[in-house]
């Protein structure tokens, strides 16, 4: 581990990094350890009991954080042009199709979200080597490839992301902003926790749960008590 900076110390002298905390505990404290310039976003890591290598144990979803990201998130639709006011009128940050496929072609990807319908996947797939490493691939199943496009660029803006398992049993989601409100943080964390219960595939054997920590943007983590959890 490299030194810590003055206000890495800082931070770790103000929290018990080997005690656990209820949910607003652990908000709270992060709103008094996090040291950064700027308004840092509060991240989620959950460590599930499942093998990502199986089909039938990956773990992917979406949830709709009920105090939203805190984060403006810029959306492009690509859609027909019959489709283009109503996307823009939900909200949409970038609309069209073929100008914006070219765009991306060219390596624009200034944008955090992308839309589109299923009458168009065969050429947004075209742009898979582009958009996939960077996660920006629409899908189905995180409600990205839609008909009713609109809809789904409401559902975003109010604060909908989608998350996946990562290979080694991870979930890794923003929650909000250092700026909320302790209970805000905690209300949208149980939303995420209530929603990975859900998707509890039935071949996970053992603990599902199997640890939970917040953190913000360079600051420690802290680790959380999975009795104070409502259904864990």
């Amino acid at each position: 581990m490299g030194k810590l900076t003055k206000k890495q110390k800082e931070a770790l002298s103000k929290f018990d990094a080997d005690q656990v905390y209820s949910l607003e505990a652990a908000a709270d404290v992060l709103k008094k350890i996090s040291y950064t310039k700027f308004d840092s976003s509060v991240d989620i890591d959950v460590r599930l009991g499942v093998d990502p290598r199986k089909a039938d144990q990956m773990v992917r979803g979406v949830v709709t954080l009920p105090h939203g990201t805190g984060k403006e998130v810029r959306v492009l639709v690509l859609c027909t042009p019959d489709k283009e006011a109503e996307a823009k009128e939900a909200g949409a940050d970038h609309v069209g199709l073929d100008e914006y496929i070219t765009k991306i072609e060219q390596g624009w990807t200034d944008i955090d979200v992308i839309i589109t319908m299923p009458s168009v996947m065969a050429k947004v797939g075209k742009l898979g080597k582009v958009l996939g490493p960077r996660g920006l691939m629409p899908n189905p199943k995180s409600g990205t490839v839609t008909p009713d496009v609109a809809k789904a660029v409401k559902e975003v803006k109010a604060g909908k992301i989608d998350f996946k398992v990562d290979k080694t049993g991870i979930i890794h989601t923003s929650v909000g902003k250092v700026s909320f409100g302790t209970e805000q943080l905690a209300q949208n964390a149980v939303e995420v926790i209530n929603t990975l219960i859900r998707l509890k595939p039935s071949s996970a054997k053992g603990t599902y749960v199997k640890s939970i920590h917040l953190s913000s943007t360079m600051s420690p983590g802290v680790t959380i008590d999975k009795n104070t959890i409502p259904g864990l």
